[in-house]
C-alpha cells in the first residue's frame, strides 16, 4: 500500500493519538443525571428495573446531589412521587408538594452549583395517571390542561428551579408556561420543552420508578408521537422555539438519532435527548448476562447522541459514566 492508503490508520495506532482527533466526544458537562423523590418513604427504595437507582428521601436526594456533583456532574432533573393523588394532580403544584419541597432544600444546599430542572407534567401526581386533566369522555383536556402546568410552572419557580421542564406534550404548553412565569416575575427560569416526545415503548422502568400506571389500560399515543412520524416532530420543535423554549428535547435518544440531528440542523437553541429508562435497563441486564461490555456501550451510545446534534443529554448512566469520562 502507498503513503496515503495508510494515512487512517496512522491516526488510529495510540489511544492517545484517537484521543487527539477525535471528532466527538462526551463530558460530565454534557450529562443530567435524573433524580426520584419520594413523599412517603422513611428510607431509600430501589428500583428494580432501573438498576442503581433508588426513589430516594429528601435526605438521600440532598447526598445523591452531593456524590453527582464531586463526579463532575451538575445539572439533575427531578421527578416526584406523592405520598397521595388526585384527579387534578394537586401535588404538582402545592407549595408543600414533593418536588416543591425538593427544590427548596436542593437550592439551599447547593445554590447555583447545580442546575435543577423539575419535571413539569401531572402524570405522577394523577389518580388516572394521564399527564393531563380529564373530561367528561375520558380525553385529555389539553386547554385545562395548561392551567394547571401554568400553576406547576409558578410553584417550580418559586421553589428554586432553575429551568422547568414540561413533558405533557400539550399544544401550547412552551407559550402558555412561559406567559405564566413570566407574569410572576420568573423571568430569568427557562424552559426545557420536551418537544418531540413519542409514544415509545421504552418507557417501560420509569414508570415503575415514578409508580405511575394509566387507569383502565389506556396509553399517551393521543397526546405523544407517532413513532414512524419524522417530520411531525420538527413541526413541533418550531413551534415550541416560537413560544420560547430555551431548549427543546428528543425523546427517546438512540432509536432517534434522525431526529436529533434533524432538529440540531434546524434551530439556533440548545438541543437536548433523553437516554431513557429502557435505552439504559437494556444495557444493564445484557451487560449482566454478559453478553455486552455495559460502560462501552454506554459511552458508545451517548457518543452517537451527541454526534448526532444532542448538546445536552439525559440520562441514568450520568454519575456511573461521570468519573471515566473526563479521565
Amino acid at each position: 500500500m502507498d503513503d496515503l492508503s495508510h494515512r487512517p490508520r496512522r491516526l488510529r495506532r495510540t489511544p492517545a493519538i484517537r484521543r487527539l482527533v477525535a471528532e466527538t466526544s462526551v463530558t460530565t458537562a454534557d450529562l443530567v443525571a435524573p433524580l426520584f423523590v419520594a413523599e412517603a418513604l422513611a428510607a431509600p427504595k430501589v428500583i428494580d428495573s432501573l438498576p442503581g437507582h433508588f426513589q430516594h428521601t429528601l435526605d438521600s436526594l440532598v447526598a445523591e446531589a452531593e456524590r453527582l456533583l464531586s463526579v463532575g456532574i451538575t445539572s439533575v432533573v427531578l421527578f416526584g412521587i406523592p405520598a397521595t393523588k388526585d384527579a387534578a394532580g394537586s401535588g404538582a403544584s402545592d407549595e408543600g408538594g414533593i418536588i416543591q419541597v425538593a427544590l427548596r432544600r436542593l437550592a439551599a444546599e447547593f445554590g447555583d452549583a447545580l442546575v435543577l430542572i423539575p419535571d413539569l407534567c401531572l402524570d405522577e401526581y394523577t389518580d388516572h395517571g394521564h399527564c393531563g386533566l380529564l373530561a367528561g369522555d375520558g380525553s385529555v383536556d389539553n386547554d385545562a390542561t395548561l392551567v394547571r402546568y401554568q400553576a406547576a410552572a409558578v410553584a417550580q419557580a418559586a421553589a428554586g428551579a432553575d429551568l422547568v421542564a414540561p413533558s405533557g406534550m400539550m399544544d401550547g404548553q412552551v407559550g402558555a408556561i412561559r406567559r405564566a412565569l413570566d407574569g410572576a416575575g420568573h423571568h430569568d427560569v427557562g424552559i426545557l420543552a420536551y418537544s418531540a416526545k413519542y409514544a415509545s415503548a421504552l418507557y417501560g422502568p420509569f414508570r415503575d420508578a415514578v409508580d405511575v400506571s394509566i387507569v383502565g389500560g389506556g396509553d399517551r399515543r393521543a397526546y405523544q408521537q407517532d413513532p414512524g412520524n419524522r417530520r411531525e416532530a420538527l413541526r413541533e420543535v418550531a413551534l415550541d422555539v416560537a413560544e420560547g423554549a430555551d431548549i427543546v428535547m428528543v425523546k427517546p435518544a438512540v432509536t432517534y438519532l434522525d431526529v436529533i440531528a434533524d432538529v440540531s440542523a434546524m434551530v439556533d437553541v440548545p438541543v437536548a435527548a433523553y437516554h431513557v429508562s429502557g435505552e439504559y435497563s437494556m444495557i444493564k441486564a445484557a451487560d449482566e448476562r454478559g453478553w455486552i461490555d455495559g460502560t462501552a456501550t454506554a459511552v458508545e451510545q451517548l457518543t452517537a447522541v451527541k454526534r448526532a446534534g444532542a448538546d445536552l443529554i439525559l440520562t441514568y448512566f450520568a454519575g456511573e459514566l461521570a468519573p471515566i469520562l473526563d479521565a
